[in-house]
């Protein structure tokens, strides 16, 4: 059972930074890929970046040049710095992997089908 527990939401004028963090429980193990989605009201989801157990990363092209994700595998922990952060970036923010069962079924994470992902945190820029 993979558990995602995301943190660093919060509020931020835009042009400012944020850092998310996701703490991976369970089968971590058989994870090829994690990353960051994002959904807010009105918008359709959308994958945010993604990194996979070699270390390469995908991007939304929305997001390229301003947010990096990396990973601690020996903390099981993943990141995603946000920098130059506007208003269109408003969002929950769900950390995912492509481990699990797919209970609630697969969301494409820029190149990851993830089966996992938390509860979201939400990021407000104004």
């Amino acid at each position: 059972h993979v558990q995602l527990v995301e943190s660093g939401g919060g509020s931020v004028q835009s042009g400012g930074s944020l850092r998310l963090s996701c703490e991976a429980s369970g089968y971590t193990s058989s994870s090829y890929c994690m990353g960051w989605f994002r959904q807010s009201p009105g918008k359709e989801r959308e994958g945010v970046a993604v990194i996979d157990s070699e270390g390469t990363t995908s991007y939304a092209d929305s997001v390229k040049g301003r947010f990096t994700i990396s990973q601690d595998k020996a903390k099981n922990t993943l990141t995603l710095q946000m920098n130059s952060l506007k208003p269109e970036d408003t969002a929950m923010y769900y950390c995912a992997s492509d481990a699990g069962r797919g209970e609630r079924g697969i969301v494409m994470v820029v190149t990851c089908p993830a089966r996992s992902w938390g509860q979201g945190t939400q990021v407000t820029v104004s």
